[in-house]
């Protein structure tokens, strides 16, 4: 048995699940290079939530980020989370976008990309795939792992042939609301490690209580890479703790050589992170504790806070129980998507309407109605004949790939955005978050013409006219 590798999640999902991914990259720029220097697998530190979040609410450049980081790391992989066709965003983009996307950041430095689709339509994952490994990048693809009366061993094992056939490097089981418990861990893994030849990596979180002891199941079954967050921000909603897992494998046939003081030196550059955070209440300590809910609702941590604000509103706080009973529900007649962004967005947004209500499908957002179109991709099963009806009426669900019906963006959006245009990487911050690009651009000049200005005076100062 190889030693277990460990990929770091501190830089990217551990302050996103804690922290609302608010982590400033001069956070980060002390501890890299120590990082760099612990003998991890890989550090995933971009995608998922940090582009969106550098340009809304840090006033960061995520690809100047990427940049920065890729200087420091000179020995470990980078990785990022992409959502396939929808990239970083919540719909689906053209080809040309998602192409020129996954070659900028292989060029900015990404080594690893993670790439998954909510519904796991693999369909979806090709043209991501594909570029990755034509741009000289590991292309790991991801498992959105759920549970329902139809996501069974075969399933998933059906699933990981399909993406080793497709050219994966590699396979991640994406567990983002912590349902896999350990002793199914064990035989999932086994089954998958039997049917396929790719590394087995595994991503977790402690939402339930359960991915500490589950991590060692699936080491025992044979998991290759296991995703962990140094301690002060590990737990909760993010992943179990890195130390922990460390010194849990010394000394077994698993030992990950990895130094527990080196990784205590990390951790005590992030403990007053984590202190600071929890006195400004951007860490809640509710997302601290276990989340028994999401077993008996698999519902992930963050679609459970979006519950409680979209109720908080309607003034019907009073009916988040029955809110809870009702996701189940929609989720069967939606052909039990997995839920993970978007697709829990559009099951608890429904879920929602239903209750408020008093009547099923009553008012239905336009998310839900091109989902059941197949705007998204195709569900796990077929939705009814009589669920089609009531949503979408007589119009015709496609069976195509959705993005086959988008036409070419990159130049359109070029064209769009020229006036701001400083970087080609600027065309894709502006194709995925338009509006808020346009905003960080405008500081973005703001903040150079102050600069160029105060130099002009200091200049007119030293040498008068």
């Amino acid at each position: 048995m190889a030693k277990v590798k460990i990929t770091e999640t501190i830089l990217r999902d551990a302050h996103q699940s804690l922290i609302a991914t608010r982590m400033k990259t001069e956070n980060m720029l002390p501890v890299l290079e120590q990082l760099d220097a612990v003998g991890y697998h890989a550090l995933e530190m971009w995608g998922g939530a940090t582009f969106d979040a550098s340009l809304r609410f840090l006033n960061e450049d995520p690809w100047e980020r990427l940049r920065t980081i890729r200087k420091k790391v000179k020995n470990t992989n980078l990785q990022m989370l992409l959502r396939g066709q929808n990239i970083l965003g919540y719909k689906h983009y053209a080809d040309d976008v998602v192409i020129e996307f996954v070659k900028r950041s292989i060029a900015n430095g990404i080594d690893v990309i993670r790439i998954f689709d909510a519904l796991n339509d693999v369909r979806n994952l090709r043209v991501a795939v594909e570029t990755t490994k034509k741009e000289g990048g590991h292309a790991q693809t991801a498992i959105s792992y759920t549970i329902s009366p139809v996501h069974t061993t075969e399933t998933y094992v059906s699933l990981a042939k399909e993406m080793e056939e497709m050219g994966a490097d590699s396979i991640c089981i994406k567990d983002m609301s912590g349902l896999l418990t350990p002793y199914y861990a064990y035989e999932l893994i086994s089954a998958i490690k039997k049917a396929v030849k790719v590394p087995l990596e595994l991503h977790s979180h402690t939402t339930s209580g359960l991915a500490s002891m589950m991590y060692l199941k699936a080491i025992e079954a044979g998991v290759d890479i296991i995703d962990t967050a140094i301690s002060p921000f590990s737990m909760g909603t993010s992943q179990p703790p890195t130390e922990s897992i460390v010194a849990t494998l010394k000394g077994t046939e698993y030992d990950t050589g990895i130094s527990i003081e080196k990784l205590n030196k990390i951790a005590e550059h992030f403990r007053p992170l984590r202190e600071k955070s929890l006195e400004s209440g951007l860490l809640n300590p509710k997302v601290l504790g276990v989340n028994i809910n999401t077993l008996i609702y698999q519902v992930p941590g963050g679609m459970l806070s979006n519950l409680v604000s979209q109720l908080k509103m309607q003034n019907a706080l009073d009916k988040f129980e029955e809110v809870l009973k009702e996701v189940p529900r929609v989720r069967e007649d939606l052909g039990y998507p997995p839920l993970v962004t978007p697709t829990s967005q559009i099951v608890g947004t429904q879920a929602v309407l239903n209750v408020i209500t008093k009547e099923r499908y009553k008012m239905i957002p336009k998310e839900v109605k091109a989902y059941v179109k197949g705007m998204y991709g195709k569900p796990t099963v077929k939705i009814k004949p009589e669920i089609i009806k009531k949503i979408i009426g007589d119009e015709e669900v496609i069976t195509c790939r959705p993005a086959d019906l988008i036409e070419p963006q990159l130049q359109n959006i070029r064209n769009e955005m020229k006036e701001y245009l400083e970087q080609e990487e600027d065309v894709l911050s502006y194709a995925l978050f338009p509006q808020v690009a346009v905003e960080f651009f405008k500081y973005r000049q703001a903040k150079k013409y102050k600069i160029d200005s105060d130099y002009v005076d200091k200049v007119l100062k030293t040498y008068p006219v």
